[in-house]
């Protein structure tokens, strides 16, 4: 029989994550906590609620697996210094008068081959800060052109967002990867845009430079440091391109390998895939504790009662898709624990309602980069601590890291909710 929750419950247990998660209890405990309150109130009983618990933990098993893979990848851009090496090249070129744009643009390629949003940020941040104290930049300037940018590559790049949402809306992660791709150019132009209207409010004050890591000391050439991720959109891209399809399970990890290959660093594979693997391992520990809550939201009546809001306010229903992605990025204060929660739990409502899978995903994923950054979660604290940054200053960033993110949702909507 199936268990159905009252939409009363779902957002108690919700409510009841956020506050844990507030309360700096580890994400996963407090979703999982939240999940029980929230099956235990809906009315589905101590049974009924773990038995929906667990639905929802095993259907995001997929994608978990698959992050956990693409590890490999991420442990060889960033123990090998390719990560490092791309974005010193990209500054190199572009050059002082377009600092700010080379910054983001830097973040935004690294984020889109397949480093995590903050590892990006904090990968660029020695070499931006030494950047703003020749320039006179505050750190917040530069700041916020490198969460602009690693927002922008968040929606099209193979990462564990991405890689969630296209798993519970069933469509392949190259084409939701290439979906966002102009949203992704508007999110940047908008960050420059910001970030010189910032540089100009306010005035640089003084910045102790930050030496990089001594493995990153002797950096690859830019070919050998591009070639793994070339080589593994390549393969997720054969296809659309020539109906040859690659799991990002196997493309991912082959990429890895053979840009470390490529690199001569072979002898080293082990301690990057660890690496790696350890930097997986608490995001896939948090999807879980995600799956449970998606499971709660799924098995609840929130997404009759949602679309029951949107028609007595005579909103369009394919609004479902961005507004999920906003809301649930806001609960968790994560992307990737936003796009996992409002794609495993909205998507069948969004595709009956006649949005395509892609279009739905497409304006979730978006959605999920609105409100990523509050306090509550752990990029706000890595980022401020990246570049040295107090809380203060840190939170009068969040209104232009929302502008950023609310750009590329209305740019997504407008293209997959009403044009296409």
């Amino acid at each position: 029989m199936d268990v159905q929750i009252t939409t009363l419950g779902a957002l108690l247990g919700l409510a009841v994550a956020i506050i844990l998660i507030i309360k700096k209890i580890h994400p996963a405990y407090s979703l999982i906590l939240g999940a029980v309150v929230g099956g235990l109130v809906g009315g589905a009983g101590l049974t009924g609620t773990v038995d929906v618990m667990m639905g929802g933990a095993k259907d995001i098993m997929p994608a978990i697996l698959r992050i956990v893979t693409s590890g490999v990848l991420a442990g060889v851009l960033i123990k090998t210094g390719a990560a490092a090496k791309i974005a010193d090249q990209i500054i190199k070129t572009l050059g002082e008068k377009r600092a700010l744009f080379a910054l983001a643009l830097s973040t935004m390629i690294l984020t889109s081959v397949g480093v995590f949003v903050d590892v990006a940020v904090i990968t660029v941040a020695p070499i931006a800060l030494a950047i703003a104290k020749k320039l006179g930049y505050a750190p917040m300037v530069i700041l916020l052109a490198m969460i602009g940018g690693g927002k922008a590559g968040n929606i099209i790049s193979p990462n564990p967002n991405t890689i969630s949402a296209a798993e519970n809306f069933g469509i392949e992660l190259s084409s939701l990867m290439a979906a966002n791709i102009i949203p992704a150019l508007v999110g940047l132009t908008v960050t420059v845009i910001l970030a010189s209207m910032l540089a100009k409010k306010i005035k640089g004050t003084k910045i102790e430079e930050v030496k990089q890591d001594k493995e990153n000391e002797q950096l690859p050439s830019f070919f050998a440091a591009i070639i793994g991720p070339v080589v593994a959109i390549v393969l997720l891209a054969l296809r659309p391109i020539a109906g040859i399809a690659i799991d990002p399970l196997i493309a991912l990890p082959v990429g890895g390998i053979v840009g470390c290959l490529v690199m001569g660093k072979a002898k080293n594979l082990n301690e990057y895939i660890t690496f790696g693997l350890s930097k997986m391992m608490p995001v896939a520990i948090l999807l879980i504790g995600t799956g449970t809550v998606a499971g709660i939201i799924k098995a609840s009546t929130l997404q009759q009662t949602t679309i029951g809001l949107l028609d007595a306010m005579n909103m369009p229903a394919f609004l479902l898709a961005p507004i999920s992605g906003v809301l649930m990025s806001a609960a968790t204060a994560s992307t990737t624990a936003g796009a996992t929660i409002a794609s495993a739990t909205f998507a069948p409502a969004i595709i009956a309602s006649g949005v395509s899978p892609l279009a739905g995903g497409a304006m979730v994923h978006a959605g999920a980069t609105v409100l990523d950054h509050l306090p509550h979660g752990s990029f706000f604290h890595a980022t401020a601590g990246a570049t040295n940054m107090s809380i203060g200053d840190r939170l009068k960033l969040i209104p232009y890291e929302s502008l950023i993110g609310l750009s590329m949702t209305i740019v997504s909507t407008i293209m997959w909710g009403i044009i296409m």
